[in-house]
């Protein structure tokens, strides 16, 4: 009796945290993937006896909708954009504030780590007045160099880099905290030992800073790509979408089509092919992680 206690004691730990992630993250995975072989709307919702089942259709319809085949080359635009410069200046910013001295270090860590905690519209507002065609500082700064006006939320091409930027700046807090603190824990001993055997700089970094850090740098690539797929609050907040579906996501399309729409079925629907994308994207990941491993 008093070994089955002693086994179960670790369970009844757990379990608060077991219940609330069964109720909160599994129940409603399940429960939508129910919905999204449905026509569930708004009037579905009222009364249940309106939803009807329609198998894969949903999921056929998607693939012919040309706004949501949009939005996948969209995220997708994001991602390879995204993800390379957020995780470079991270890892840039890291390093370079584990070069200075701490007192400054630390001022610049409460600098840099504000725009991850500031709130989407607080951050929303500044870039809107930062884009504005006609008095905007970027486009005044340009004008200073006799170069006209850039159209910053209002052109197809760039708007989606406009919101980029606007990410990498918001993001780069979190992930350099991660570097920094990978940085931080590498033993001096090595750096004192590539001395003695003459190495330079780049040599240090390429051989001591950048392979000591690749546990890091993994975590924050997986973790900031899964991010970059559920791109939603810039698009969301600064152009809804536009202009003409050009900066159009899939996290804001699954949004629009669920909450706007009330097409609760579809974008149900829509929500299951990004959470497979970001599976088999996350699976390729640690499978490369493993082969560069063995090599």
């Amino acid at each position: 009796m008093n070994k089955l206690k002693m086994k179960m004691t670790p369970f009844f730990f757990i379990m608060p945290a077991v219940l609330l992630l069964i109720v909160f993250s599994f129940f409603p995975i399940i429960v939508a993937a129910g919905i999204s072989f449905t026509d569930m709307d708004l009037l579905g919702l009222a009364d249940w006896s309106q939803i009807n089942f329609t198998g894969l259709e949903n999921y056929i319809e998607l693939f012919k909708d040309e706004e949501f085949l949009q939005a996948i080359y969209n995220t997708f635009f994001y991602v390879i954009i995204g993800v390379p410069l957020a995780v470079g200046s991270s890892f840039i910013i890291a390093f370079l504030l584990n070069l200075v001295s701490n007192w400054l270090s630390s001022v610049f860590r409460v600098i840099f780590y504000m725009p991850s905690v500031t709130n989407i519209v607080a951050v929303a507002v500044i870039w809107g007045f930062l884009y504005n065609n006609e008095y905007g500082l970027f486009n005044y700064i340009l004008s200073l160099f006799d170069i006209g006006a850039v159209p910053w939320l209002e052109s197809s091409k760039i708007a989606k880099l406009s919101l980029i930027l606007l990410a990498v700046w918001k993001s780069n807090g979190v992930s350099m905290l991660i570097f920094l603190a990978a940085l931080q824990s590498i033993p001096k001993m090595y750096y004192e030992a590539a001395e003695i055997d003459g190495a330079n700089r780049w040599q240090k970094l390429t051989k001591i800073t950048i392979p000591s850090v690749s546990f890091a740098t993994f975590f924050v690539v997986v973790t900031t790509m899964i991010g970059w797929f559920q791109f939603f609050e810039e698009p969301f907040v600064m152009t809804e979408g536009g202009p003409l579906n050009s900066t159009n996501s899939m996290a804001l399309f699954i949004y629009q089509e669920g909450f706007q729409y009330n097409e609760f079925g579809y974008g149900a629907a829509g929500s299951f092919v990004l959470f497979a994308i970001i599976i088999v994207v996350t699976i390729i990941q640690f499978k490369i992680r493993k082969i560069d491993q063995k090599g």
